[in-house]
């Protein structure tokens, strides 16, 4: 493996801090971190890479909810492309240490090919391993043996202390190595997680955060530590003390979690104070929002993802986004940019198994969403004005710069440059309506009212636009803009420049020359090209026709919105095949393509210019600015013809046909079928199941109510379903019993007595645990009864505030109660996956399994030995409570060469009286929990690499009857998204060992 070695010496050697002038008569220390390293620094306006001031624009991507690492690329590529060149991530705890002492960071876990594909992309990581990560993970990320530590946790309790210390060495230590100053990606490094709200008699203790800090160092950080203050407290600020970061950020969700209502946008949800307070709580760093949001998380029984994705979706992204600029964030990070999938078990009780947040790439990886083309127009405007850090944000202004009070302007205005932005929107954030505006701007010629050749300007509904004067394009002065910026790019021998507007909307735009404007292509109904004291002005109509007007050896090109979308500015490496992790300086050049779905990189091999894309359609393509020396061109690896304008720009095409994918009925498969709840057989033997004797426990969270613990992280079982048996000798007295389950939100559960089942918990979207009580009848004295309870543990659950300690809530029994006996009366057994923290599937991890008998046994893996099983569909079902359990395989053929997102459907039948309970397992992968009743996912995707697109797949599903009628699947097909013809290569199969018989599976 690559490890990142290069210039240690050189990065560590001792330099002094430096001074950088950043504002007319004043001037800043810029903090170097002293002697530990001299690549990242910062001021109060923006950190620096090797000197090189930089805005960080940054979106969330936790590898551990892919674990298809070379998907890696794919994702990092398509974050590269948005003009951002930053990422987020975070780590699961639980996933690495599933047992205390024991740390696993291997196979499918391994953080190495996400640290080489950043740098391949060309992407720097900002790390956030915890200890505690929130990020609607299971246990916010720890793993469930911590319920059995007595200290309060996130605290610096002894025990809780010497908890974290292996992760962190080992986790810690892993990041170092892939740190900046050893050639890697990260650059900035976050201790602990929202570390902001207490409770419960608990303060904000900044000697824990110390201890996390110091821990980080001893390992080997070296880069600046920043922090994600939950709203902008001052929590750890530089100066605060005990536990202080270097950098202070903070976090954002204007909008709230709530997706029913996509269209409506809350009031007094937009953020207007943050520049104000950020000057406050920290004026000697860069202004940070460490987590802003992206999308949402949506609940069980929520209302989908593509409501989420709507309510935070393009006007979300115009509106608060540039409101973000307008106070001149240098750090922003959305969270989340690909959420990915909740697959095994990781995700805690207040989500499904997508985890899509509705952000701009969906979880099949898919870029069509509108928010993801708006998302790089904004993106790649920030990545050319450079100027934007060197600016003083103003205060919010009406009637100042724009003539009506409906409209507010926020100015950014240039230090030691005249390039200044205007940030405006409606004074109603939320407004709908069109507004009519003209603007008074100053410029190095003076205050200008603009539009100076007539017309008005507009803001159409929730729209924001970020007005440009004095706006540097390598040398060429753009005096002023009303359209807005997507990229400018100087190429050897002219200059281009790219704006756009709404559809219909009118806009000026005017260049410092002396020369005259040329239309080059385009009409010029509704154009007006006018040269004025030395300045260009043209003024246009915007409409979906493209236009060219040449001033001086600048081409501006006027395009409608919707057409920008379709433009992309891949870096062409100076040197190699890929951008890496390069300054500007280390690029050769960009070059501007138009190619509709996605353009993913460029590069230079001696007279060949490369470029990999995407195509979901027959697509036109021009290539803006190619490299002198190149004549001819590759397509994902192939030549393509192309013909060259007048203006020098090549022209080609990728002629698309879609592929035949053929996939399986899954109806019409051979299904087999096995019973997978024998533990309610009269001939069942427990003898090897854990007995549940502790008659005391650690978890200080719930105090027992019973003989003994029946909470199952206190035996070693975590995740996924769990099975109780309690024996009795009856004495015929007993009329009830009562008890209290607890599994968190959407958690169901089912009792029998002997074979005879006699009631359930169905579950809902909302409820975590329930008191049922449920009748027997006919019991003998001195008859032998065994109590059967299964359990749907639906993850751990997550709360930032420190002294809650609500991961601890455990999960099983917390009480009961047989009429006529007493509780002692009672023996209990329990189990959950097969040997608990000491999992057997070390590949999958664990999480991934629960405790039903199918899954102790192994035979959700591929290749079961399911040949003498009963034939039977899960389409079939069974006609009592129960749990099935099926299996099948089927072959895939996908081309190579596509990109061709596959997803498991379920019938939505969502009606009681029936009550079901599924699991998907996909070549061992549990990648699907279903509730027909609660929802809402009925869709669920899964990726190439878990699925073998060319070969044998085993699936598998367990279905749990939570009704005496039993259950059915109304439908379960596998379908495709359109077929992409991509320029990904290189996906591989993970690691899916095969079904071998498990020693000691009971």
């Amino acid at each position: 493996m690559k490890l990142f070695t290069f210039c240690i010496i050189a990065c560590l050697a001792v330099h002094a801090a430096a001074k950088v002038i950043i504002s007319r008569g004043s001037s800043f220390n810029v903090d170097q971190r002293g002697s530990l390293q001299n690549i990242m620094s910062w001021d109060n306006q923006s950190l620096f890479v090797r000197g090189e001031r930089i805005m960080i624009f940054s979106g969330e991507f936790h590898p551990f909810r892919l674990p298809v690492s070379s998907l890696y690329l794919d994702v990092f590529q398509k974050i590269k492309a948005l003009g951002f060149n930053c990422v987020s991530f975070y780590v699961h705890w639980a996933l690495l240490e599933g047992k205390p002492g024991q740390y696993r960071a291997d196979g499918i876990f391994d953080l190495e090919p996400f640290f080489q594909a950043a740098s391949e992309a060309g992407i720097y990581l900002l790390a956030r391993p915890g200890p505690y990560i929130n990020a609607e993970a299971s246990g916010g990320g720890f793993p469930g043996w911590l319920q059995r530590v007595r200290g309060v946790l996130r605290t610096n309790a002894s025990d809780y202390l010497a908890a974290t210390d292996n992760y962190m060495t080992n986790l810690a230590g892993a990041i170092a190595k892939a740190q900046i100053t050893n050639g890697g990606p990260v650059i900035l490094y976050q201790p602990e997680n929202e570390y902001s709200n207490t409770c419960c008699g608990q303060v904000w203790n900044g000697e824990y955060m110390q201890y996390v800090i110091d821990h980080a160092r001893s390992a080997g950080i070296v880069v600046p530590f920043i922090n994600n203050d939950v709203s902008p407290r001052g929590n750890d600020a530089p100066g605060s003390g005990s536990g202080a970061v270097d950098i202070y950020g903070h976090d954002g969700y204007p909008m709230g979690f709530n997706c029913a209502n996509p269209t409506t946008w809350k009031p007094n949800a937009l953020p207007t104070v943050y520049r104000s307070l950020h000057l406050k709580r920290s004026p000697s760093t860069p202004f940070s929002l460490v987590e802003f949001q992206g999308g949402s998380f949506d609940p069980w029984g929520g209302s989908g993802y593509s409501k989420c994705s709507q309510l935070l979706g393009n006007e979300f992204e115009r509106v608060f986004y540039k409101n973000d600029l307008s106070f001149g964030v240098a750090i922003l990070n959305l969270y989340m940019i690909f959420g990915g999938t909740n697959w095994g078990n990781l995700g805690h009780p207040g989500g499904y198994t997508s985890y899509d947040y509705g952000s701009a790439i969906s979880e099949s990886r898919n870029v069509t969403r509108e928010k993801y083309s708006e998302l790089k127009l904004i993106g790649n405007f920030v990545k050319v004005s450079p100027s934007y850090l060197d600016t003083v944000p103003g205060g919010l202004t009406t009637g100042v710069y724009a003539n009506t009070a409906a409209l507010t302007v926020t100015p950014l205005i240039g230090r030691s440059t005249a390039s200044s932005f205007f940030v405006v929107r409606h004074s109603d954030y939320s407004s709908q309506e069109s507004t009519s505006y003209s603007l008074k701007l100053p410029t190095s010629t003076g205050e200008l009212n603009v539009p100076q050749l007539g017309g008005v300007l507009t803001l159409n509904g929730r729209d924001s636009k970020i007005h440009v004067t004095d706006y540097n394009v390598s040398g060429t002065n753009i005096l002023y803009s009303t359209a807005e910026i997507f990229t400018w790019k100087q190429f050897y021998n002219r200059k281009v420049l790219i704006v756009y507007g709404g559809q219909g909307e009118h806009h000026e735009i005017a260049v410092s020359s002396k020369a005259t404007g040329t239309l080059l292509e385009g009409s010029t109904s509704g154009l007006n090209i006018k040269s004025v004291n030395g300045t260009v002005i043209i003024a246009w109509d915007v409409s979906s026709t493209r236009r060219i007007v040449q001033v001086d050896s600048l081409r501006v090109y006027l395009l409608d919105k919707n057409s920008a979308y379709n433009y992309w500015v891949p870096e062409v490496p100076a040197q190699g095949s890929v951008p890496g992790l390069s300054t500007q300086n280390n690029t050769a050049s960009s070059i501007i393509v138009k190619a509709g779905y996605l353009v993913r990189s460029a590069f230079l091999q001696d007279s060949q210019l490369h470029l990999a894309a995407d195509f979901n359609a027959t697509t036109a393509i021009e290539v803006i600015g190619a490299p002198r020396t190149a004549t001819t061109l590759y397509i994902n690896g192939k030549e393509v013809t192309y013909m060259v304008n007048k203006d020098g720009v090549w022209n080609s095409s990728m002629t698309y046909a879609s592929p035949t994918i053929l996939l399986p009925s899954l109806k019409e498969l051979a299904w087999k079928y096995v019973d997978s709840l024998p533990e309610i057989q009269s001939s069942y033997d427990d003898s090897a199941w854990m007995l549940a004797d502790h008659s005391t426990t650690n978890n200080t969270h719930n105090s027992l109510t019973t003989p003994t613990s029946l909470y199952a992280s206190d035996y070693g079982f975590h995740a996924g379903y769990l099975i109780y048996r309690g024996h009795f000798v009856a004495t015929g007295q007993e009329s009830t019993l009562s008890l209290n389950t607890q599994g968190g939100r959407a958690f169901g559960s089912c009792v029998w007595l002997n074979q005879t089942y006699i009631g359930s918990w169905i579950g809902d979207g909302a409820t975590s645990d329930q008191n049922s009580t449920y009748t027997l009848s006919n019991l003998k004295a001195g008859g032998h009864y065994v109590i059967t309870v299964l359990i749907d543990n639906m993850g751990l659950d997550e709360d930032w505030t420190v002294g809650s300690d609500e991961m601890k809530n455990p999960r099983g029994i917390l009480s009961y109660q047989l009429s006529g006996q007493a509780q002692s009366a009672i023996t209990w057994k329990l189990t959950g996956n097969l040997g608990g923290e000491d999992y057997r599937d070390l590949t999958r991890g664990p999480l991934n399994e629960g405790g039903l008998y199918a899954e102790r046994q192994g035979w959700h893996q591929p290749d079961p030995p399911s040949s003498g099983w009963k034939t039977g569909s899960p389409l079939d079902g069974i006609s009592v409570a129960g749990v099935g359990f099926y299996t099948v395989s089927f072959t895939l053929n996908i081309p190579t060469g596509w990109d061709v997102p596959l997803s498991f459907v379920f019938g939505n039948d969502t009606a009681p009286p029936v009550a079901y309970r599924v699991q998907l397992y996909v070549n061992g992968y549990q990648y699907g929990k279903y509730i027909n009743h609660i929802g809402p996912q009925t869709r669920f995707p899964v990726p190439q690499g878990i699925l073998n697109y060319q070969g044998t797949n085993w699936i598998a599903v367990s279905l749990w009857a939570q009704l005496p009628g039993g259950a059915k699947l109304d439908q379960l097909e596998l379908v495709a998204e359109t077929p992409v013809m991509t320029g990904m290569t290189g996906i591989q199969l993970v690691s899916q060992p095969s079904y071998s018989k498990r020693p000691g599976a009971y």
